[in-house]
């Protein structure tokens, strides 16, 4: 799921990790905005804030929106170096590191007291959008640009597209092509949705602590590939 990348991916693999993690980032996305009432999952309506602040020349508001705008493209950047350099030492650990900061934000996050996440709104908000800066990147990484999990827009855009596609091609290899990627888009759709109202449900009863949640995922998903990976090494050396 983590640890499979270029040719040696299949359709299984991105189901998997798609899912997993598109449910991580419902659960960080609507966590994020009940919390602080900012979107810390994508930047798109940031950018939106952020003209709107400086025609108004309100230029403090505006460098808080450039402020997230950075900590996502940060977050992307960070997890990209770190698998380019671990992709040339050890491939073996290369998801391990950006998967440990993220894992490292969302705890420590989801320890704050309540008066503490009134008190820093900024820092929260700037904090979980690099955490799914991380992760976006990482994803898109491993999955050869095939899975991004942190925002439904472009998403809904080449659903759309294939769904239409799907009445015009007609060759068996271009159907099944079609609806794998239809398959894979849907579930990455549905498990956000599902993440947004189990972590909005949590939330409700847990605050800020329904991170939690999603770090638990995290962690199911970092020990299962391990184990499994453990798992075919031995076969391969003893089978």
């Amino acid at each position: 799921m983590f640890r499979h990348k270029g040719k040696s991916r299949t359709w299984i693999h991105n189901l998997k990790l798609a899912s997993l993690l598109s449910f991580v980032a419902g659960i960080v996305n609507v966590t994020g905005f009940f919390a602080v009432q900012k979107l810390t999952t994508n930047v798109t309506g940031h950018f939106a804030f952020f003209a709107d602040e400086v025609i108004k020349k309100n230029y403090s508001a505006a460098l808080i929106y450039l402020l997230y705008i950075t900590s996502f493209f940060l977050g992307s950047f960070i997890s990209s170096l770190l698998i380019e350099i671990m992709l040339r030492k050890n491939p073996r650990f290369m998801i391990l590191i950006p998967v440990s900061i993220e894992l490292t934000i969302l705890t420590s996050i989801a320890l704050l007291a309540k008066n503490e996440v009134l008190e820093h709104p900024n820092l929260i908000a700037c904090c979980l959008l690099l955490s799914m800066g991380l992760q976006n990147s990482l994803v898109t990484s491993i999955s050869n640009s095939v899975v991004r999990t942190t925002h439904l827009t472009g998403l809904f855009t080449d659903l759309g597209i294939e769904l239409s596609q799907i009445f015009f091609y007609n060759e068996e290899e271009q159907q099944e092509r079609l609806k794998s990627s239809i398959k894979l888009r849907l579930a990455i759709i549905s498990f956000f949705f599902l993440g947004c109202f189990v972590g909005g449900y949590t939330y409700l009863l847990k605050g800020i602590a329904s991170l939690f949640l999603a770090v638990a995922f995290l962690l199911v998903g970092l020990f299962y590939d391990t184990i499994k990976f453990g798992v075919v090494t031995l076969k391969r050396k003893y089978w």
